[in-house]
């Protein structure tokens, strides 16, 4: 019982439905287990993995970044208009986006932590503001061609290996981004993220600096998204229309992993995973010929399944029966994941706000 219950809670069904799809896609597919064509799908499924690492960290401290759809429409109409066809530029325009990416998360992580500003406002009107500066840029038609050289990024890699023939950039991207916010998360920065989410006024009497650690969630969030662009734009093209609606599929993902709306709890790993259980549901569909116009119904639908089965499981935990007194060498009512992230207990605030200040 104990095994089948951690099975199917939140952060590991998405595993489990991950693999339920892929057999399904296979069945359907048989060439979609071929290693060639399986890096292919990661491949695609990258962008959207990246973004929702970002999304991760929004939403684990308990906000949200609307703006990342957006961003990345911005930074997709940047490097096509000026990197061009000088390969010369490839590397300037890239520590450009870089730039501009930080510059747009520390402004979203300011006006949220210090004017208190709710992060669904702040990032909703970035939102708004980048989307209107890339329409009043393009006049709303693709423009702009980046070089070769810079496409390469997203759609190029290492050719000719044993077995898998083919190992995209975008599959060595992923896996070093998702590396980083592993490390990120066991670090005193991930660690006080987690007690921010779970519980602010305990982590600020705890002495966390709140304002610094939320903002600095929202510039990977940014960062996040700038790197999803690089990649878009290797087999996506430049067009305004890249982009949009990333920020609700990055969203859908990360609650699919079972991380908790409102913060404090999940895996960044278990985000990730529910990227791709996103991305085999729509293939899945796409096999079946069922009309990409049910995609928005779908994804809806399965934000709101997820979200309350996640409730349902952390109520039947919570009634499961742990101590609600503390025990001496026992944490009581350990999150989901807490075996993979520590409890946000004032002193584990204490302690990861204090190593926090040390950095």
């Amino acid at each position: 019982m104990t095994t089948l219950k951690a099975l199917v809670s939140p952060r590991s069904a998405v595993f489990l439905l991950l693999i339920v799809l892929l057999v399904a896609v296979t069945i359907l597919n048989p060439n979609f287990a071929e290693p060639g064509q399986f890096m292919r799908f990661i491949q695609r499924v990258a962008p959207v993995a990246i973004v929702a690492i970002g999304q991760y960290f929004a939403i684990i401290a308990g906000e949200f970044d609307l703006s990342q759809g957006s961003l990345i429409t911005a930074q997709v109409i940047i490097a096509g208009n000026l990197v061009g066809q000088d390969d010369a530029r490839t590397v300037p325009v890239l520590c450009l986006m870089v730039v501009f990416g930080a510059l747009v998360g520390l402004v979203n992580g300011l006006l949220t932590t210090l004017l208190r500003v709710p992060s669904f406002i702040v990032t909703l009107g970035m939102m708004l503001a980048l989307l209107g500066a890339v329409m009043w840029w393009t006049g709303g038609a693709a423009t702009g061609n980046p070089a070769d050289s810079f496409r390469q990024i997203g759609r190029g890699g290492i050719r000719d290996l044993p077995l898998i023939d083919f190992l995209p950039w975008a599959v060595l991207i992923l896996a070093a981004w998702l590396a980083l916010a592993i490390w990120l998360m066991r670090r005193p920065f991930g660690r006080t993220l987690i007690a921010l989410g779970d519980n602010a006024a305990a982590a600020r009497y705890a002495g966390a600096r709140s304002w610094w650690v939320v903002t600095r969630a929202f510039v990977i969030s940014s960062l996040s998204a700038t790197v999803a662009a690089v990649l878009l734009v290797g087999y996506a093209g430049v067009h305004p229309s890249v982009g949009r609606g990333y920020e609700f599929i990055a969203i859908t993902a990360v609650v699919l992993g079972g991380v908790v709306l409102g913060g404090g709890r999940g895996w960044v790993v278990a985000a990730v995973a529910g990227a791709f259980v996103l991305e085999s549901v729509f293939l899945l569909l796409n096999i079946a010929g069922v009309p990409s116009s049910l995609r928005d119904a779908v994804q809806g639908v399965i934000i709101i399944a997820a979200v309350a089965y996640s409730g349902v499981a952390f109520r039947s935990r919570r009634r499961g029966g742990a101590p609600s007194s503390p025990v001496p060498g026992k944490e009581p009512d350990a999150p989901s994941g807490a075996e993979d992230q520590p409890s946000a207990s004032p002193a584990l605030a204490s302690q990861g706000a204090t190593e926090t200040r040390g950095d």
